[in-house]
């Protein structure tokens, strides 16, 4: 399975981070009722850029299988708190919602 992380920039669709085009790595674990992202990223004018637009972001994560269709599962990030810690280069991400769904579903 390969799997994509993204985090946009949800008004005017910028792209902050893309697994596709740089490694980073990360966790995703629930918390309460929403999901903690945990980024290893060196601090940037991008995370800077990123922080700046915390009110706004989306976290998608595709996962690609061999044997089915991809799963996009998009994390709404509303009011969970986004911060950046320097001493341990990680960016954390709360997400409160979230909508899994197939693309191939919703083609015409």
């Amino acid at each position: 399975m390969k799997q994509t992380f993204l985090v946009k920039h949800a008004v005017g669709g910028r792209m902050f981070i893309d697994s596709n085009k740089q490694d980073v790595p990360y966790t995703l674990v629930p918390q309460g009722n929403g999901w903690r992202f945990t980024v290893n990223l060196p601090w940037s004018a991008e995370i800077e850029e990123l922080l700046a637009h915390k009110e706004e972001l989306n976290v998608f994560v595709f996962k690609e299988y061999d044997d089915q269709p991809t799963l996009k599962t998009w994390y709404y990030v509303k009011d969970g708190p986004i911060e950046y810690d320097a001493a341990e280069s990680s960016l954390t991400i709360v997400a409160d919602s979230r909508i899994e769904y197939y693309p191939h579903e919703y083609s015409v």
